[in-house]
């Protein structure tokens, strides 16, 4: 698929980039990613993926906006609280880029659902802090061979892992088949996510273009209080 000049202008940082250029941005045009989760995580994946010029994204999420969620969740407004955030966020989304494709489904993610969903999509990103629906993702994306991007935040820590690419490790094999059962919501510093989100994003870059080396077969690790990264090879 060809680039208009508008396109050409638009995302010139890119295509101007040795190794990049035009046909990388064509492949970001062409590609199809599903967002799962509109949250912490969420926000920051969809704003960049948006502005970066994927050219379809889907936005799963059946919640909506609590004041709580405004110390992370950047996207949204104290005028927001009580309103859904698959809507919010995709109205916003194509305010930020008109060209990108949204869809939004205001509903929670189901093994059914996610079946029927996956195969029109290229890429998965699990950006959720519920352990079912990430297991819901892990087993589907397997089934479907699709690229899982999964993130997780925790207090001053987050983790970023891309399973079932290219035969690479799942989401169960590293972390059991069996749902964790969490009683409470865990603290979370509100930059985390952001930073986690963003390089979610550039994973998911990097699989749809064919740039860089993936983060399959090995788990990151970032400790923000000693500003430090970790590999976990598997």
């Amino acid at each position: 698929m060809m680039l208009s000049q508008s396109e050409k202008e638009r995302y010139n940082r890119h295509i101007i980039m040795h190794g990049f250029g035009e046909e990388g941005q064509a492949k970001l045009k062409n590609a199809k990613v599903l967002v799962v989760g509109a949250g912490g995580l969420g926000c920051p994946v969809m704003q960049y993926l948006v502005a970066a010029g994927v050219g379809t994204i889907g936005i799963v999420d059946g919640d909506v906006v609590s004041l709580s969620n405004l110390q992370r969740q950047v996207l949204y407004t104290e005028s927001e609280v009580g309103q859904s955030k698959a809507g919010l966020s995709g109205a916003k989304m194509k305010q930020l880029n008109s060209a990108v494709d949204i869809h939004v489904y205001n509903r929670y993610l189901t093994s059914d659902f996610a079946d029927e969903l996956f195969p029109g999509y290229d890429v998965v990103v699990g950006c959720t802090d519920n352990y079912e629906s990430r297991h819901i993702i892990d087993a589907n994306s397997k089934r479907h061979n699709i690229p899982f991007v999964h993130g997780s935040i925790c207090g001053f820590e987050g983790q970023l892992c891309v399973f079932n690419y290219n035969n690479s490790y799942s989401y169960a094999d590293i972390f059991g088949s069996e749902p964790a059962n969490l009683s409470s919501p865990v603290g979370v510093v509100g930059a985390i996510p952001g930073i986690i989100g963003s390089m979610m994003a550039m994973e998911t870059i990097k699989i749809v273009t064919g740039i860089g080396q993936v983060l399959a077969n090995r788990l990151l690790l970032y400790d923000a209080l000693k500003n430090s990264f970790s590999q976990l090879p598997f």
